[in-house]
């Protein structure tokens, strides 16, 4: 009997062709949603399957766990895993996995267009344009900052982190000043990055303060209202890793205050809700979760989660597991 996989949202058809090409049966949700949590451990109960290549809003707990005992691998189709309950995973002997390879350079692009478009106020000069205010040329019209000599402060030096600081100290001519739980050696001898041990000091010193973290209880809230406060009134906040890094509530203060100069962000606290007021702010750039959302990451990304899964159901352990 055909090993059976079913993937919990259409993706790319890389990952379909992929997994039936090595024989197994593979089922789609046909619906262009995320599928709510009920939907999914229906879909399990029904059908004894191998494998589930799983996303970020798909909640793989002990609940799910316990429905699907056949399933022998959860691969995510994201560089992300904060969607598992690696513990409980472990203790039931289900690999867990995610894609790592697949769009670190992509989220880093992503993110230096954010720090483009918030420091030479892109997005404000289009809506200007759009709105019709702009009557001629004005020396005094929405002026930006250089970022040749600025600092760039980087919280998370791992791999988006590290192209992210690539970029700035190659392609801008930025200083960089990192944290991380551990020190890059890489990240310091070819970007000449230098590392501090806490993430206030980063804060202080910094022009641009990016975030590259994964979502933790330890990092729950990293930015807040007392941090925020840290950052220079002349600074930029940018966030292309997970929402709640961020307080959202208190960064929509700091901003409306003047704590902080902008802030560009493709992820959010409470995807897709975000905090009152936040769109309507004029310092903001916003993105709706889009920053690998570039069709090679994309591919990338699907032929890494159908390999993990491959890797599992012929006997061996997911390339790319989380525990």
């Amino acid at each position: 009997m055909a090993k059976s996989v079913f993937i919990t949202r259409k993706l790319p058809e890389l990952a379909t062709t992929i997994l039936r090409n090595q024989g197994y049966e593979v089922d789609v949700n046909q619906f262009d949603r995320p599928m709510t949590k009920a939907e999914l451990i229906a879909t399990l109960k029904a059908k004894p399957y191998d494998a589930v290549l799983s996303l970020l809003t798909d909640k793989i707990d002990a609940e799910v766990f316990s429905v699907a005992p056949s399933v022998k691998i959860f691969a995510n189709y994201t560089i992300g895993y904060d969607n598992f309950d690696v513990v409980e995973g472990k203790k039931r002997g289900v690999y867990l996995s995610n894609a790592p390879g697949g769009g670190a350079d992509h989220v880093a692009e992503h993110t230096f267009a954010l720090i483009l478009a918030m420091t030479r106020r892109i997005v404000e000069g289009d809506r200007y344009i759009c709105s019709g205010q702009y009557v001629g040329w004005d020396p005094m019209l929405l002026p930006g900052i250089k970022l040749a000599g600025k600092t760039l402060g980087l919280i998370g030096a791992g791999r988006i982190g590290t192209e992210v600081a690539r970029i700035a100290s190659k392609g801008f001519g930025m200083r960089v000043a990192y944290h991380d739980m551990a020190r890059n050696q890489k990240i310091e001898s070819l970007h000449n990055a230098t590392f501090w041990p806490t993430v206030e000091e980063v804060l202080k010193q910094a022009d641009v303060v990016s975030l590259h973290v994964p979502l933790t209880p330890e990092t729950t809230h990293l930015i807040n209202e007392a941090r925020l406060k840290m950052m220079k009134p002349t600074a930029y906040l940018v966030n292309t890793s997970r929402g709640p890094v961020i307080d959202e509530v208190a960064l929509v203060e700091a901003l409306k205050a003047g704590v902080i100069t902008g802030a560009g962000l493709d992820v959010f606290e409470n995807e897709p809700k975000l905090a009152a007021g936040l769109a309507e702010l004029p310092n903001v750039v916003l993105t709706p979760h889009i920053a690998s959302a570039s069709i090679d990451a994309r591919n990338d990304m699907a032929q890494i989660a159908a390999r993990n899964i491959i890797d599992v159901l012929e006997g061996g352990k997911p390339r790319n597991g989380v525990w």
